[in-house]
């Protein structure tokens, strides 16, 4: 990238990041309109049969995607999830027991910094993303995610380590496909936050620095540019 395409990608970045300062006014916004059936059959026509069948699940449980493209299909707040996606493409996954990761559902969650590596060496499917104040976890079905997340929950709460949560997986897992009572995988155990989880960090650009980038920046833009800030 030149250096002139540089400052022009900074200006128009800092002027998204001024519209939303606040830490809840950023993030991904739901979209509320609903995909046609006709489409979305389309798509599950030709997708592999463990996938497709994930998909008809959620469907059933939740109604039709709100968003629907040929590699995945997504739902907005469908409680008690923040989003769910159901995948074409599934990632091999070997625990508890061989399997696809096809469905993945997000929750506003934080994790403790001195809990993340114990959270991750319980379950690698669990996806951690700080700055959005968002776990989401993907497996093949929607009672492996229900599951995996009560157990995080547990060792977050100091209740369970990642030895001890693997095997109570395991437990959970053969219980569910055997019909057996099987409550962490039926729903969730605890109240998932309604936001107030995101950590947007902080500048560590000096003041001098960032100033003098700013000046560049107006120096490089010429009249007239959709970057330029007019006011």
């Amino acid at each position: 990238m030149e250096p002139k395409d540089r400052l022009k990608t900074m200006a128009v970045n800092l002027a998204s990041a001024a519209k939303t300062q606040t830490v809840e006014a950023g993030g991904e916004k739901p979209t509320r309109t609903l995909a046609g059936a006709a489409s979305v059959q389309a798509i599950l026509d030709v997708w592999p049969a463990a996938s497709k069948n994930a998909a008809e699940e959620i469907i059933a449980k939740y109604g039709p995607p709100n968003e629907a493209v040929p590699s995945r299909l997504i739902w907005y707040d469908n409680h008690p999830w923040k989003r769910t996606i159901v995948y074409r493409d599934e990632i091999p996954h070997n625990f508890p027991q061989p399997h696809g990761d096809v469905v993945e559902q997000v929750i506003d969650y934080e994790v403790p910094l001195d809990k993340l590596a114990e959270v991750l060496a319980f379950d690698g499917s669990l996806v951690i993303e700080r700055t959005a104040g968002e776990v989401a976890a993907r497996c093949d079905m929607e009672a492996a995610n229900v599951a995996s997340l009560n157990l995080m929950h547990d060792i977050v709460a100091g209740r369970i380590d990642a030895d001890a949560a693997r095997r109570e997986m395991a437990e959970v897992a053969s219980a569910y496909v055997l019909n057996r009572e099987a409550p962490y995988a039926a729903s969730l155990q605890f109240d998932p936050p309604q936001g107030g989880t995101k950590h947007p960090d902080k500048t560590i650009i000096g003041p001098a620095m960032l100033k003098q980038g700013l000046g560049k920046v107006k120096d490089a833009l010429r009249p007239g540019d959709p970057t330029r800030d007019e006011s």
